[in-house]
């Protein structure tokens, strides 16, 4: 049976995501094993609507947009020594990492 990893990777910047990413490449094909990714997902964007006065012209209003960026990644044919490479691995603050074995 081959086990598979997969990590989802997820930030509102798409710089720090596509960086964290790379190095999760590198590391891993360094320790042999075979992934493929990381395969982009489709953004998740939420726009959120304010007033810009607070008690007159209900019809002047500001809207803000925040845009969850995405990556997936899955990891085959792994060993303990790419397991390791991976909980050693730092990656930026930005970033929320989800593993599923």
């Amino acid at each position: 049976m081959i086990q598979r990893i997969r990590i989802k990777l997820i930030s509102y910047d798409h710089n720090l995501v596509d960086k964290s990413a790379e190095k999760i490449v590198k590391t891993v094909k360094q320790t042999g094993a075979v992934i493929s990714g990381p395969i982009p997902l489709p953004t998740k964007k939420k726009i959120i609507t304010v007033l810009k006065s607070p008690h007159v012209n209900k019809t002047a209003r500001e809207q803000f947009q925040v845009c969850a960026h995405k990556r997936l990644l899955d990891i085959y044919s792994s060993s303990t020594k790419s397991i390791d490479a991976l909980s050693k691995l730092e990656l930026p603050s930005g970033v929320e990492v989800e593993i599923k074995v």
